[in-house]
């Protein structure tokens, strides 16, 4: 098949020859590449959307024969991430012997369980759904994709007929129907009915295109898309104002980014009335476009017309009635807001309950996912911020369908008993249920000031491996972007960001926890470790030594609490602090008055903190480590020649002094410290604030008494 590639302005054209060259003879390899391509344009399907499939020849291990085996995106997966574990190679005669077993649309899911006995390679991933929409057309190479363009006109009052008239026929149309059996026999017939048609549209779903090889099918693919979209630019603006014309104008940048910090804290604390979740802010400009304009009453309660779209952000989003300028700081803002809360959370029972059938699931949470706030943004909510952000990212592709569908004709949602018999169908609650159980700090968000390296990265670590979002920060950018990258890379980027942060500075805090919010919605969790260490005597101690011992230790402490605790508080979830204090804050030593007393102090402020912030659900508890050597900036600063001198000891000795000196005779680590800290958040501890573990090998004079 031939293509102008230049003509592609609507759609990114990837393909590397010589790569593809390299894969040649390799038709699974080829198909992973196509499909890694197409996955890596959002404009073409969304995350974890649409799936490919090939057909080859295989050697059959039980006869040694050549079998026709389709080898198709499992479920689950997503294609721009997709590798050969993410498929399922079945055998292809049996799929198609499976239309005897057949018993018709009541009967669907019935069917799912049959794919697996037509597994061709044991080590598959499940077959999806989507498995017999490609098994029963007979090209090699086929594509199912979810593209805003094509959905735009599948989602559009007329769009079977613009269809048409658009490809003059080259591309068929099957109306909206649920994902199944019967859909695959569908699209047979409609390529039976239409011999030599290039794809098929699928109403308010998506689209089918194909090839004889990975290319033909990738090409075929990018010119239908490019079609689609090069029809409705043709026409956006053309005869009527892009969704009605704006309503209002949005705040500036940096505007719309505090308001959206300031908020996102009480709607996420709203939204966790079920379960504790992680949210994303997003203010791209067409969102804007659609959250500002006049149409945006009629259309946002419509809801979405892709099955893939409404699963990630349910029916329909929640628009706040808040001015673009609205003191968001006033404490009546959570009463204000909390009855569009529980209307929603009544709409949705009601949907539930006037669609339900005998067999549904039991309801889900209730609360919405997409909130928009017109001159803002738009937030989305979800129990974890990979969630969180695919979601926004789905309402982004419905916006874009809607913006297309209403340039050409007039915009459709699927109708309500549809939406709900994909969102509650029980093969998708099946594959809830399999997901793996939640870790101990998923859906919660940590900050953990000092976090570029030492105590403070261990800490962050630990909370990441158990589920939590983390917040690295540091005054050293550098040490930032190195833990970054590190976490990113282990975890995910989904998991953690980072910001600069001087404790004994305001405004650096108000900007750290402002940061916070708008990545994650709030925060849960915050560990006061940002320290220093300084040993000297008290004759060679200077005043400005010790002020920054207590500016660091002590009111560092208390700045970055007050600042949390403002946000916990609009939260109203509850909340953990814990401190980071040492040893030396009930253990007298030499050459220590500036930094064991400054500790002492910091103990006490947890203790008072602790008996102020109960009421809130807010526990604040201390960890009190002693001689953390590997990877600690505490020894940095002449702090380990001072303790040597003190001990009359080499630096070099150290280690195995404060080894010996301890009960248990060990040697502490970071990750000892971080332990100690999961364990007051883990959820065991929920019952305890005011207390302080000591995690020093044991040190006598350091026993609370």
């Amino acid at each position: 098949m031939s293509a102008d590639l230049n003509s592609f302005k609507h759609v990114s054209y990837l393909w590397d020859s010589a790569e593809a060259a390299s894969l040649e003879g390799d038709e699974v390899a080829l198909l992973i590449y196509r499909s890694n391509l197409l996955g890596a344009d959002l404009r073409l399907t969304n995350y974890g959307g649409g799936n490919t499939s090939c057909k080859v020849a295989e050697t059959d291990p039980l006869t040694g024969q050549a079998t026709p085996v389709m080898w198709v995106k499992g479920s689950g997966g997503d294609l721009g991430t997709l590798k050969k574990s993410g498929l399922a190679a079945l055998y292809l005669d049996r799929l198609h012997k499976l239309e005897n077993r057949y018993r018709g649309l009541e009967h669907e899911d019935e069917m799912v369980g049959l794919f697996n006995h037509c597994i061709f390679d044991l080590d598959s991933k499940a077959p999806s759904i989507d498995t017999p929409l490609h098994a029963f057309l007979p090209f090699k190479h086929i594509d199912h994709l979810h593209p805003d363009a094509a959905i735009a006109i599948a989602a559009a009052k007329d769009g079977e007929r613009i269809t048409k008239e658009l490809f003059g026929g080259a591309i068929g149309w099957v109306p909206w129907q649920r994902p199944g059996f019967d859909l695959g026999l569908k699209l047979r017939a409609c390529l039976e009915e239409n011999p030599g048609i290039r794809g098929i549209m699928l109403g308010s779903h998506g689209l089918f295109t194909w090839g004889d090889t990975a290319y033909e099918s990738y090409l075929n693919t990018l010119g239908v898309i490019e079609t689609c979209a090069a029809y409705i630019e043709e026409h956006l603006g053309r005869e009527k104002l892009v969704f009605g014309g704006q309503r209002l104008k949005s705040l500036p940048a940096a505007q719309r980014k505090k308001q959206a910090a300031e908020l996102a804290p009480v709607l996420r604390g709203l939204c966790s009335s079920g379960q504790p979740m992680v949210g994303h802010f997003s203010d791209d400009a067409k969102v804007l476009e659609f959250i500002n304009s006049n149409d945006l009453d009629r259309l946002a309660p419509m809801g979405t017309s892709c099955p893939d779209h409404f699963l990630r952000t349910k029916i329909s989003p929640l628009v706040l009635d808040l001015a673009v300028d609205a003191d968001l700081s006033q404490p009546a803002l959570r009463d204000e807001l909390l009855p569009a809360f529980e209307a929603y959370r009544q709409m949705y029972a009601s949907y539930y309950e006037n669609c339900r059938h005998d067999n549904s699931p039991a309801i889900r949470d209730a609360n919405p996912v997409i909130i928009l706030y017109p001159g803002v943004g738009m937030f989305s909510f979800a129990k974890d911020k990979q969630t969180a952000r695919v979601a926004a990212e789905f309402y982004a592709n419905a916006i874009n369908v809607m913006r297309g569908a209403e340039a050409i004709s007039t915009y459709t949602s699927l109708p309500r008993q549809e939406a709900f018999d994909i969102e509650y169908w029980l093969l998708e609650e099946a594959k809830l249920q399999r997901m793996p159980k939640p870790k101990p700090l998923t859906g919660r968000i940590a900050l953990v000031t000092g976090s570029g390296g030492g105590i403070g990265r261990a800490i962050a670590r630990k909370f990441a491996e158990e589920g939590a979002c983390v917040v690295i920060n540091d005054i050293d950018q550098g040490r930032i972007e190195e833990t970054i990258s590190q976490f990113s890379k282990t975890f995910g980027r989904d998991s953690v960001a980072g910001t600069l942060l001087n404790v004994t500075d305001h405004a650096s805090i108000d900007e750290a926890l402002e940061a916070t919010s708008l990545a994650f919605g709030g925060v849960d969790i915050v560990v006061n470790n940002a320290g220093i260490s300084i040993s000297k005597s008290i004759e060679e101690h200077s005043i400005e030594e010790w002020d920054r011992l207590y500016d660091i230790l002590v009111k560092g402490q208390f700045m970055v609490s007050k600042a949390a605790v403002r946000i916990m508080r609009k939260q109203q979830t509850g909340g953990d602090i814990l401190n980071i204090v040492s040893k030396n804050a009930v253990v007298a030593g030499p050459n220590n008055a500036g930094y064991g007393s400054a500790k002492a102090a910091q103990a006490h402020l947890s203790r008072l903190l602790a008996a102020e912030l109960g009421a809130d659900g807010i526990r604040v508890n201390a960890v009190n480590p002693d001689a953390v050597i590997a990877d600690s900036n505490i020894w940095a600063g002449g702090w380990a020649e001072g303790r040597a001198r003190a001990y009359g000891i080499t630096v070099e000795e150290l280690p195995a002094y404060y080894a010996k000196r301890t009960l248990l005779n060990k040697t502490i680590l970071p990750e000892d410290i971080a332990n100690a800290c999961f364990l007051f958040v883990c959820g065991l501890m929920n019952k305890s604030t005011g207390n302080a573990l000591n995690v020093d090998g044991g040190v006598a004079m350091a026993f609370t008494r």
